[in-house]
C-alpha cells in the first residue's frame, strides 16, 4: 500500500514545520500587490503564517512579511488575516 507524503511547510513567525492545511499563505504577485492565497497555488512570492490570531499580531509587531516577501504589507492585510481565522 502506497503511503501519501504530506507536504510541510514553515511558518514564518513561529519556525514550525506544519502540514501545509494548517497555515494561511500570503503571496505577493509580480505587481507587487499582496493578498492571502486561500487555494495555495497562487503565483508569486509565498510566506506561510500559522493560523492563529497571536502569530498573525507576532507578523504585524515584527513585520517580518515585509521582510519575506520584500515589500511593504498594509494594515488592512492583517486585519482581513484575523478575520479569516475567527471564520474558521
Amino acid at each position: 500500500m502506497k503511503i501519501n507524503k504530506v507536504p510541510l511547510r514553515s511558518c514564518v513567525v513561529t519556525k514550525e514545520k506544519l502540514p501545509k492545511k494548517e497555515l494561511i499563505r500570503v503571496v505577493r504577485n509580480k505587481d507587487g500587490n499582496v493578498n492571502i492565497d486561500f487555494t495555495g497555488k497562487a503565483n508569486g512570492r509565498g510566506a506561510y503564517l500559522k493560523k492563529e490570531i497571536e502569530v498573525v499580531r507576532k507578523a504585524k509587531i515584527s513585520k517580518i512579511l515585509d521582510r519575506v516577501l520584500e515589500v511593504k504589507v498594509s494594515d488592512k492585510l492583517f486585519e482581513e488575516l484575523e478575520k479569516y481565522i475567527e471564520e474558521n
